[in-house]
């Protein structure tokens, strides 16, 4: 069996930044491979082109190309026709794609199309609360109806993503998954009262939330330190860095004690989540959060929102806390409560790395998608 995945994200040092979709392809491609299965990447919107094998999969690195006229329909016409030389000199079996802006929108492969819903635009302007650009939900309506079959990483995406769209097709949820091997506990490197949050530093992670909830949590625990990992990024509705609302924000004895590493390797923020006491992700807006997944193979007690996917992921009392971050106070007392409570702490991170065993393991979860792309190939045979 060959598959194919189209992205615009895919985390290697010769290829642009990505995030928690190019790491969730990563996690599934890097699995396939050692089941046996022929993997190859094709990565689109980048500076230059670029053809290479690393670690059993081929990847296409396929340059951004810019036309004076539509160039968004001629560029998916451009990596339709790569994509179909490659069907048929590779022969893939399928390809598979994700719902963000539609990427494979007015794309006519020789091969099935899988569009994997890890969040389309509209998707998360939704959650926002914000309006989206009329031209991004045509090209996602348009690529999500033209696809062939449709995956979503958590039952909650798949709803939202059904009625905004009008979807008639099935849906197959199968969550990401994580390598319970390469995110592994490390006890020994906690430091006592350091809460850290790490991921993009944005308005709908929730992090404004995090500036009362920070003055409450330092009013009780005066000796904690606040961690933010993450790339800053420009506030959607004022046009402010992220970072200057959150400092502006906090009282003048917090901003002492709050720290942002910006852009940190993906290895040093293994380290981070290592040396944290409590890890925090307050988000409003997700499909299935890498971030969560990681923390939780460590062994970290969590406190997370409490909205939709929330429920198919944590397990509140027993994995962390879920707390709608919006509950300034009660998020500040778990936070308070995992920070003076050492067994605690301990039970609720053991248990979070079970539950990510069992459910969202790499071993656990390429099966289920093994499985969901012999389906695609044997019904192909019978056709």
């Amino acid at each position: 069996m060959h598959i194919c995945f189209l992205t615009p994200e895919y985390p290697h040092p010769d290829i642009g930044k990505s995030g928690g979709l190019g790491t969730s392809i990563k996690n599934l491609a890097t699995q396939l491979v050692k089941e046996g299965v022929t993997v190859t990447v094709v990565v689109c919107g980048q500076k230059q082109d670029a053809v290479f094998m690393e670690d059993q999969i081929t990847f296409h690195v396929i340059r951004q190309r810019t036309y004076p006229l539509f160039g968004f329909y001629r560029y998916r016409k451009f990596l339709e026709t790569y994509l179909n030389r490659l069907c048929r000199s590779e022969k893939f079996d399928l390809v598979e794609a994700p719902d963000w802006t539609g990427i494979t929108a007015f794309m006519q492969l020789q091969v099935p199309l899988v569009i994997r819903f890890n969040g389309s635009d509209a998707y998360f302007c939704k959650l926002d609360g914000r309006p989206q650009k009329k031209k991004n939900y045509f090209f996602e309506k348009w690529a999500l109806q033209g696809a062939d079959h449709l995956l979503s990483v958590s039952q909650f995406t798949a709803a939202e993503t059904r009625a905004l769209f009008d979807l008639k097709k099935e849906i197959t949820v199968i969550p990401n998954s994580i390598d319970i091997h390469r995110f592994e506990p490390q006890p020994e490197k906690e430091q006592p009262g350091r809460v850290l949050y790490f991921g993009t530093i944005i308005r709908k992670k929730g992090v404004l939330e995090l500036v009362s909830i920070y003055n409450l949590v330092h009013a009780a625990h005066p000796e904690t330190q606040f961690i933010f990992a993450g790339k800053d990024v420009v506030d959607v509705f004022t046009g402010t860095s992220t970072k200057t609302m959150i400092l502006e924000g906090l009282d003048d004895a917090v901003k002492e004690k709050v720290h942002f590493l910006e852009e940190l390797p993906y290895a040093a923020i293994q380290e981070e989540i290592a040396k944290a006491t409590v890890v925090v992700l307050p988000s409003f807006a997700e499909a299935m959060p890498m971030t969560w997944l990681e923390a939780m193979a460590m062994e970290k007690a969590l406190v997370t929102s409490d909205i939709g996917w929330a429920k198919e992921l944590m397990i509140d009392g027993v994995t962390g806390y879920t707390v709608n971050p919006k509950d300034h106070q009660r998020y500040a007392d778990k936070i308070g409560a995992l920070l003076k409570d050492t067994p605690l702490r301990k039970l609720l991170g053991v248990q979070a790395r079970k539950r990510v065993t069992e459910h969202f393991s790499t071993n656990v979860i390429t099966r289920k998608n093994s499985d969901f792309y012999k389906s695609i190939v044997n019904n192909q045979d019978k056709s």
